[in-house]
């Protein structure tokens, strides 16, 4: 049934919005290898024969492809792990890429088609395989080098990834060092040369983070304030900016999951990353994605770090800053067709914002932001 799908690629097409399409599952029953449940082992022939279909339907509409949602995910692949606590899931992921893959490239007008590889989620443990022990199993890394003279060299036109971190923020590290937030970049960037001078992959490999949100209240548990959501929001984009490798940074979700049945624990237990709340109310995070402002503290300077989303030309905006109890005051106004940087005196409980007044008309204005 591709009824919807046509009605959603036409309407991006409609509004020059450029598409990302991810092949994934679940898949039914009978295209995995025993028949049993939808994530089970699927079928690389079947889903490569799938891939096909949506590539010759959509193919020349698409300008970015990925294969499968957090593969090193149990809710998304199975099994992660064999016998032994040996990651599984990296070989299965690397048949069902190949096969994509080369359906896409396949398909008429799809030769230079670019199609991501990984699209990992940031974590590993007992149940998920961390993402860099899973691109190196998926790139035959995992065994020593002369094995890997066997395993032949994949296209990969970019390696995609979930950076998701903790409520310590986007500069937050975690312990194993094969676990990969905004704040471990550079991690990815290591292993990704890696592969690239085995020669499993090309060099110098972009990264695409697909997908990344900062949870909020009313989630207690994994969520900031709405406040410190739209500062980390740009924080984690200024670091997304700042490296080289990185070629896109996105925001999940537009709106909060709805409120789940249950306990507490429960009932915020989806993604409140949105930029709006369940019910559609705008979070300060909504205008702060438009104005994302980030401002780190050097010794007796604030360095500031923003951008107008979308500047398609030359624009002003006007930065603005106050300190505790006082009023709004213009610092500077800036022009820019995108990105822009800017150092100030550094005080106690000084607070910044942006105000941009838009070509069509219409001013926004972004939420206060402190200095980290």
């Amino acid at each position: 049934t591709w009824g919807r799908l046509d009605r959603l690629v036409e309407s991006a097409q409609r509004r020059g919005v450029e598409l990302l399409v991810t092949l994934t599952g679940p898949v039914p029953t009978w295209a995995t290898k025993r028949r049993r449940g939808h994530l089970n082992t699927p079928s690389a022939r079947e889903f490569g024969r799938w891939a096909t279909a949506v590539a010759r339907r959509y193919g020349d509409r698409v300008d970015l492809w990925s294969i499968w949602n957090e593969p090193n995910h149990p809710e998304f692949l199975k099994p992660q792990y064999g016998k032994g606590r040996s990651p599984k899931s990296p070989g299965i992921y690397r048949k069902l890429y190949i096969a994509a893959e080369k359906a896409i490239h396949g398909a008429p007008g799809g030769s230079r088609d670019k199609v991501l590889f990984g699209e990992t989620a940031p974590i590993g443990n007992q149940n998920l395989v961390s993402p860099l022990g899973f691109l190196r199993g998926a790139t035959c890394l995992n065994s020593d080098y002369n094995k890997t003279r066997s395993c032949a060299k994949l296209r990969v036109d970019g390696y995609a990834h979930h950076a998701y971190t903790r409520k310590e923020g986007p500069n937050f590290r975690h312990e194993d060092a094969d676990d990969v937030s905004i704040g471990a970049l550079d991690r990815l960037v290591r292993a990704l040369d890696r592969a690239g001078r085995r020669g499993v992959i090309d060099r110098r490999v972009p990264i695409y983070l697909t997908e990344f949100g900062i949870q909020s209240h009313p989630d207690r548990i994994a969520g900031v304030s709405r406040g410190r959501q739209a500062e980390y929001l740009a924080i984690a984009e200024r670091i997304a900016y700042a490296n080289p490798r990185v070629a896109a940074f996105s925001q999940y979700l537009m709106k909060d999951d709805k409120p789940r049945k249950g306990p507490r624990i429960q009932r915020y237990s989806g993604f409140e990353t949105g930029l709006k709340t369940s019910s559609g109310r705008r979070k300060p995070a909504y205008d702060a994605f438009m104005l994302p402002l980030a401002v780190k503290r050097y010794g007796g300077s604030d360095v500031l770090w923003g951008r107008v989303r979308p500047a398609t030309g030359p624009t002003r905006v006007t930065i603005q800053h106050k300190v505790r109890g006082g009023r709004w005051k213009r610092l500077q106004v800036v022009e820019t067709s995108g990105v822009f940087g800017l150092r100030a005196s550094h005080r106690n409980g000084q607070r910044y914002r942006v105000r941009w007044t838009r070509p069509g008309g219409g001013t926004v204005t972004g939420p206060p932001i402190r200095a980290y």
